[in-house]
Order: C-alpha cells, then sequence, then structure tokens
C-alpha cells in the first residue's frame, strides 16, 4: 500500500508514512471487507458513510504539516482510522462524529489499540468544537458546500485547515491557513466525499 498507493503518488513525509505503516487499516473495516482493507479505494463502513482510500488519508494528513505537538480537531470520525493516524502525529487529537453507533464503535477501536490521546465526541462537528479551541490543525472528512467559518475561527495562528469544498459531485480539496497577514487558501485536487451535515451544534457525550 504504502510504496504502490502513497509513496509513489508523491507522498514525501517520513512521519506520514511511518504512522500509515503503524496504523493497522483492516482493525477499521468490517470483517466482510477485511480483503480488501489496503486497497486503492474506499469502502463502506455502515450507516451510510465510508472509510477513505489510503491515497486521500496520507495526503490531507500530509497537509496538515503536523510536527507533534499539535492539538487537532477531526470532524467526521467514521471507524476512526483517520483519528488513529493523526493521533501517532500530533499531542492531542479531538474526534467528532454525529452517528452514535459509529462514535462508540471508533472510541472503543481506538482504546483497544491504545490511543489514548485521541478523544471521541457524538455530535455534529459542522461548527466545530469551540470548547477545545483553539486547534492548531483541523481535518474535515465529509464536504462542506462553503468553508465554516467556524472552522476557521477555531483555528489557532499558523494554524492549518484541511476539507472537501463544493457539492457532492464536483468537490476539490482545500488547504487554508491563518497568518499573521490574514487566511491563506489553496486548491489542491478534485475529490468525492459524503457530505457534512448542518450546523445543529454538538452534543456533550464524549468516549
Amino acid at each position: 500500500m504504502l510504496r504502490e498507493q502513497i509513496q509513489r503518488r508523491g507522498i514525501r513525509s517520513a512521519r506520514v508514512c511511518d504512522a500509515l505503516r503503524r496504523t493497522p487499516r483492516h482493525e477499521f473495516v468490517s470483517p466482510e471487507h477485511r480483503a480488501q482493507a489496503y486497497a486503492d479505494g474506499p469502502l463502506p463502513i455502515g450507516h451510510g458513510q465510508t472509510i477513505s482510500q489510503p491515497y486521500i488519508v496520507a495526503l490531507m494528513t500530509q497537509l496538515l504539516s503536523l510536527e507533534g505537538d499539535e492539538t487537532v480537531l477531526e470532524i467526521g470520525t467514521g471507524s476512526g482510522y483517520q483519528a488513529a493516524v493523526l493521533a501517532l502525529l500530533a499531542r492531542q487529537v479531538y474526534t467528532v462524529e454525529r452517528i452514535s453507533a459509529l462514535a462508540q464503535e471508533a472510541a472503543a477501536r481506538l482504546q483497544r489499540l491504545g490511543l489514548t490521546n485521541v478523544r471521541v465526541i457524538e455530535g455534529d462537528g459542522s461548527i466545530g468544537l469551540p470548547a477545545y479551541a483553539p486547534y492548531d490543525a483541523v481535518l474535515v472528512t465529509a464536504g462542506a458546500p462553503q468553508v465554516p467559518a467556524q472552522l476557521l475561527e477555531q483555528l489557532a495562528l499558523g494554524g492549518r485547515l484541511v476539507l472537501p469544498v463544493g457539492p457532492r459531485h464536483a468537490q476539490t480539496l482545500e488547504r487554508w491557513e491563518k497568518t499573521p497577514s490574514g487566511l491563506e487558501h489553496e486548491a489542491v485536487l478534485p475529490v468525492a466525499f459524503v457530505p457534512l451535515r448542518g450546523e445543529e451544534g454538538w452534543a456533550e457525550n464524549a468516549f
């Protein structure tokens, strides 16, 4: 997976590659899909959600430019795979999932794997997670029609936000950075993610 899908496509961060190597992707998919766990594509995880293909996980993670001491917010926990990768690269990870069953399953899975620096919170993350802001990095694993202002507000100075922006079948992966002179952003590549839900707030159910 690393050689053919990730490194060959330009992922150069040794830290990101090492985190992917150390994260057992087969633990984050259902038993019927474990034979395809390391294949080049997304897989269903139930409730209409998917686990992203390995390359997209690697690319989004690399775009965050994590060095090891950051506090990171992830919107859209899913099965917990992306959070597990982030946990190996940052000091603290908060991850928000709106589907209760997925949140509980991901929390149990991450705990079983010994990733104690991840906190899973059940709720709608479209307005971020203001209780623990500011964040050095924010990663959104669902497509938003436009960049939520709340997520930009919750970035620390120098913080990076990576997310898909646009309608479901015409999204672009974007990277935003909060600099002393204002917000800077770049379009990275076309992507297709499940949609981010509306701004309904977030629950205090944490696992």
